[in-house]
Order: C-alpha cells, then sequence, then structure tokens
C-alpha cells in the first residue's frame, strides 16, 4: 500500500525536462529511454534529401536537433543522465529547470495537425497570440513565406523556434507578451 502511494507521489511531481544529446544521437537516446521506462517526446519532421547519386529520401529529422524531452520526476533525473548520449538536463547552473507542461502539450497535439518546420531562433519581429486553433494561447514572431502565413513559436529555454503555417484569422496582436 505505501509503495503505491509513493508511486503515485513522484508521479504527480513529474515535470517535462529538456536534456541535450550528443549530436545525431536523439533517435537512439529517445530508444534507450523508452526501454528504460523513462516518458520522452522527440518532435521530428520530414525532409527531402538528395544524395550525389540521385537518389532522393524522406528522412525523419529532429526538430530540435540535440534536444529532445523527458517526463520525470527530480529524482530520476539519475536514471536520465546514465543513458549513453545523453549529455545533461537542461537548467540554470546545476539545476535541471522544468519546462512548462502546457508548452510541451500544446508542441505535441498542435504539431501532429500542422504543417511545420525548422526555424532560425528569432529575438525580434511582429509579436503575436494564436488564438484559435491547436496552438491557440501560444505567442510568437510573425514571418511571411511563399505566399503563406507563419508564426515562428520559440523555446526560449533551449533556444531553439519552430516556424508553424496559420491562418490570419487565427492571430491576434501581443502588445507585451511576457512568453515572446
Amino acid at each position: 500500500m505505501e509503495a503505491t502511494a509513493v508511486a503515485s507521489g513522484i508521479a504527480a511531481q513529474r515535470h517535462w525536462f529538456a536534456i541535450r544529446t550528443r549530436s545525431h544521437h536523439e533517435k537512439s537516446v529517445l530508444q534507450q529511454l523508452s526501454g528504460r521506462g523513462i516518458q520522452s517526446y522527440l518532435p521530428v519532421y520530414t525532409a527531402v534529401h538528395q544524395w550525389t547519386n540521385r537518389r532522393r529520401a524522406d528522412l525523419d529529422l529532429p526538430l530540435f536537433p540535440t534536444y529532445l524531452f523527458v517526463h520525470i520526476a527530480p529524482q530520476e533525473r539519475i536514471r536520465t543522465l546514465v543513458v549513453p548520449g545523453v549529455l545533461n538536463l537542461v537548467g540554470l547552473g546545476r539545476e535541471p529547470t522544468p519546462l512548462p507542461d502546457e508548452e510541451i502539450e500544446c508542441l505535441r497535439v498542435g504539431l501532429s495537425s500542422r504543417k511545420f518546420e525548422p526555424h532560425p531562433y528569432l529575438v525580434a519581429g511582429a509579436r503575436v497570440r494564436i488564438a484559435a486553433g491547436p496552438f491557440a494561447g501560444m505567442e510568437g514572431v510573425v514571418q511571411r513565406r511563399k505566399g503563406c502565413l507563419r508564426v515562428v513559436l520559440t523555446v526560449a529555454f533551449i533556444a531553439q523556434s519552430v516556424a508553424v503555417e496559420v491562418d490570419a484569422e487565427e492571430l491576434e496582436p501581443c502588445g507585451s507578451c511576457a512568453r515572446c
């Protein structure tokens, strides 16, 4: 009975953390974390690559190179750090900093229903808030590309961004966004 109470207490303390991996090791780290029963999330996008022999292939590449996300309690961080390919939990100083659960959930739900691609990290531009759709409430920077309207959403803590196509009706001006 006590073990169940302790397990449910740990589950209640779980937060999303960003982990940094060795370059090009994101997928193997994801598999190893999964094998150890650690909930993890690696957002990927599909890119078409053409090699010198003119062969083309669709590749699933990490949206945020060298980063993935884990849902753990603080006392489980050692289990995560010992996975081969993991460099560290991202944080301030020696303490890992939890990411807002809503931000990761928005990414998980939103990226499954929209077209997206990686985008360079931006700090300046027109700021907007997405008012409708799966990304409702998220704030970002507006960009136009090939006749489409995109909003660059930023996970500021890891200095990474993603550009998401949106309709103009889904946007509202954002005067002083705290999260942008």
